[in-house]
């Protein structure tokens, strides 16, 4: 079973240490020690925590029908327009997401640097490196 150290988990969880720290101290997140008495967290309880953490944050309302399930809030930081197209960029938490749409959807939805919105991702090709 892998384990993670506090900076590797902060770094997965998009969080400082100090935070994974508070989390544990306040029993919100289970740590065990090493055999050379380092704080770790288990991957199977560390995944299950990131599984939790976000539940919920990023629903979509029950006024919105849609078949998709990969939804990131996010800021818009970028943004390409040209005469039928348009390139998005959006940071979400560590992420980013490039979205290209049409130059009539970013006007009809007021969309610009600095505006929040939620990427939403569905796709027939997920690849998944093992590092």
């Amino acid at each position: 079973m892998p384990s993670y150290s506090i900076g590797q988990a902060a770094r997965l969880l998009g969080v400082s240490p100090e935070t994974v720290r508070r989390w544990a101290d306040s029993g919100r997140l289970r740590m065990d020690r090493d055999g050379t008495g380092n704080r770790v967290i288990d991957g199977v309880g560390l995944a299950a925590f990131a599984t939790e953490r976000a539940r919920g944050a990023h629903q979509v309302p029950d006024s919105v029908v849609t078949s998709v399930r990969n939804s990131f809030a996010g800021i818009i930081t970028g943004l390409a327009v040209d005469e039928v197209a348009a390139r998005v960029e959006v940071q979400c938490g560590p992420h980013r997401v490039v979205s290209v749409v049409t130059r009539e959807a970013v006007e009809e939805l007021g969309i610009e640097v600095g505006v929040t919105v939620t990427a939403r991702v569905k796709s027939t090709n997920v690849h998944v490196d093992l590092v």
